[in-house]
């Protein structure tokens, strides 16, 4: 391979991982670009407003000048001449005023179109996301549909949280009487669920409050989403005073078949041994799973 061939590579490269990085950062090119043109569009058109006095001026002196003719009576300037002036006069300024304004409508109208084609990029990236996220979300509850019907729930739950093992002494009348306990790693929590603990504005010390809170928001969210037909997670999020997230505006619950048609945030499920701590009132914290139905975003 010659030296030429090498440099036309290099240079081909370089051009198009440039290209990449352009179309990579469109939208927000499009739209400083748009916002830049706007402010020009602003200031061509104050521009071109501070010299229309002297077009108008200019067009109020021709037609004093025509008139003027007009009222002589002069036989060889008959009406028709005076008709035809007066619109000469009008077209003429018509045309210097739209020449005036031109750039900054060239500039308005290519602002407008970079402003668009920035939202239309946006537009389309997120829906290509969302359908992506919404595959991904199908293809887990799928794998997870597969994983229960071969080993059961519980096993599930050990798989999708990982769990930590923990031993427990209790002193009986036989002596201390050693039992280990599973608990869900805080680590490998799901991407949705959150800890409802004293961190949380909405937490008390005593147990009661908290369970009685619980169920309020649950009970809110679940007429919310039979009186609308969707709740979102981050709407959830913000019932228990809790930060949203990104995937919270994509993910939630819609009412249709094939789906739980209920909110739960599985605090009293008998089956899970924090929630029955928490419950009981020996867990002050407790692991709130929401039970989303995924990528709702292109549902409703």
């Amino acid at each position: 391979m010659n030296k030429l061939t090498v440099l036309k590579n290099v240079i081909t490269s370089k051009v198009g991982r440039q290209l990449l990085h352009a179309q990579k950062h469109s939208p927000a090119l499009l739209f400083g670009a748009g916002v830049v043109g706007v402010v020009t569009t602003v200031v061509l058109a104050s521009r071109a407003t501070l010299k229309i006095d002297e077009v108008l001026t200019s067009m109020e002196n021709d037609k004093e000048i025509a008139d003027n003719l007009a009222k002589e009576n002069n036989p060889e300037y008959t009406e028709m001449d005076h008709q035809r002036d007066l619109v000469i006069i009008k077209t003429r300024g018509v045309m210097k005023i739209a020449r005036m304004y031109a750039p900054a409508v060239g500039v308005g109208i290519l602002s407008i179109a970079a402003l668009t084609g920035s939202h239309v990029v946006l537009t389309r990236r997120n829906v290509a996301l969302t359908a992506a996220y919404a595959a991904l979300d199908r293809g887990f509850q799928d794998y997870r549909k597969r994983v229960v019907d071969a080993y059961g729930e519980d096993r599930d739950r050990e798989l999708r949280y990982g769990t930590v093992s923990k031993e427990i002494v209790e002193e009986t009348k036989q002596g201390p009487v050693t039992s280990v306990v599973k608990r869900h790693d805080p680590s490998g929590i799901s991407v949705y669920a959150r800890f409802f603990d004293e961190l949380n504005a909405n937490w008390n010390r005593h147990t009661e409050y908290n369970l009685l809170f619980l169920r309020c928001q649950q009970n809110y969210l679940n007429d919310m989403l039979h009186a609308r037909g969707h709740v979102f997670l981050n709407e959830a999020y913000d019932a228990l005073g809790m930060d949203r997230s990104q995937a919270g505006a994509v993910v939630g619950w819609v009412l249709g078949k094939g789906h739980d048609n209920y909110v739960d945030f599985g605090v009293f499920d008998g089956d899970n041994p924090r929630a029955r701590d928490f419950v009981n009132g020996r867990e002050g914290a407790i692991l709130l799973d929401f039970n989303v139905d995924g990528v709702i975003f292109d549902r409703i």
